[in-house]
């Protein structure tokens, strides 16, 4: 039957791949944009020539509130967010793509809860071929197997700490990402010679679609008073099960810091619930992990109400809690409550 798991096979693919190489990996679309926002609408698409070019982007109008007395900023601030990412492409003769892609984003200290958001302008920027092989990058492509295999980002303003290894790859180096059936592989590889690889699997089986995904990483981490810096090795592993209009997943994970002081283990779970009615999309998502005998906790609440194309109001209330401490060593040390509310026009 069309939507049961065939397990021969899914056997058989995985022999073929091994044996034969990816002679039928499909051709992978390039995103730069590892951030917490990203625009949800289909990308603005023309051609010059035998170029194509595609266009997408948001901009975001925040208004953070602290909720506790532990921070040094403004109860209530405004702030700003805006992003976009274009990508050009062409098809040789030999139906290879080839093309470049690029990332930018302008984020006020207003929307600190986000992924490099610090009153600054960032960017990321890539060359790549695809062909039926897959697709190889090079670039600021440190997160490309991340997106390929994290837990699904939550809708509003929710965004969850602590769910990623602690250790990161550099910015610029090289990847691969095919996808062969309900299979995505994806590896990336720093200009130091760290790297990551994953892989996801999903199908619908009955009415249920399911998503289970792996990943690993050897990478380093600096610790927060920068007196130390770690080599760093992880495995981290998600399910995923939607049906209908909800999605609940689950991520596991573990990680060895070493280095010349102190060797660390740490262990962490993720799990949240999401569901759409309408309009309006909601999430609940938490985090709990244990680092050198010290606790990690994070939690976060968002919704999504939709106006029209493009344009919603988004809300989130963020929670952080970690004062990770390894002998002599701060790890990490974070404590704070934000609430934010926004609103957002994507194109």
């Amino acid at each position: 039957m069309r939507n049961r798991f065939a397990r021969a096979p899914f056997l058989a693919s995985l022999a073929a791949i091994a044996v034969f190489g990816p002679q039928t990996a499909a051709a992978q679309n390039v995103s730069l944009n590892y951030d917490s926002l990203s625009s949800m609408e289909e990308p603005i698409a023309f051609e010059i020539d035998e170029l194509t070019v595609e266009l997408t982007g948001l901009v975001d109008l925040p208004v953070s509130f602290n909720l506790d007395d532990n921070g040094p900023q403004d109860d209530v601030e405004p702030g700003f967010v805006g992003n976009f990412e274009v990508s050009a492409q062409m098809q040789l003769k030999n139906r290879w793509r080839v093309g470049a892609a690029y990332f930018g984003q302008y984020a006020t200290d207003a929307t600190a809860v986000f992924d490099n958001a610090r009153d600054d302008y960032t960017d990321n920027v890539a060359g790549f071929v695809g062909t039926s092989f897959g697709t190889v990058l090079g670039g600021n492509v440190s997160g490309q197997v991340r997106e390929q295999t994290r837990r699904r980002r939550a809708p509003g303003n929710a965004v969850l700490a602590f769910d990623n290894f602690y250790g990161g790859l550099d910015d610029w180096g090289g990847a691969y990402v095919g996808r062969f059936g309900p299979m995505v592989l994806s590896a990336t590889v720093d200009e130091n010679g760290d790297f990551e690889a994953g892989g996801s699997f999903q199908r619908p089986l009955g009415r249920k679609d399911y998503r289970f995904s792996l990943r690993v990483a050897d990478s380093h981490f600096t610790s927060n008073d920068l007196t130390t810096r770690f080599d760093t090795k992880g495995i981290s592993a998600v399910g995923e099960i939607v049906y209908g209009s909800s999605l609940f997943d689950l991520g596991v994970g573990y990680e060895h810091l070493d280095s010349p002081v102190i060797d660390v283990d740490r262990w962490f779970l993720s799990a949240g619930a999401r569901t759409k009615l309408g309009p309006l999309s909601i999430s609940a998502e938490g985090h709990y992990g244990k680092t050198a005998g010290d606790s990690e906790k994070s939690a976060a609440l968002g919704a999504a109400y939709d106006l029209a194309r493009g344009l919603s109001v988004n809300l989130g209330l963020n929670y952080q809690e970690a004062d990770i401490n390894a002998g002599p060593v701060n790890l990490v040390s974070a404590d704070s409550v934000q609430a934010l509310a926004s609103a957002r026009f994507s194109f």
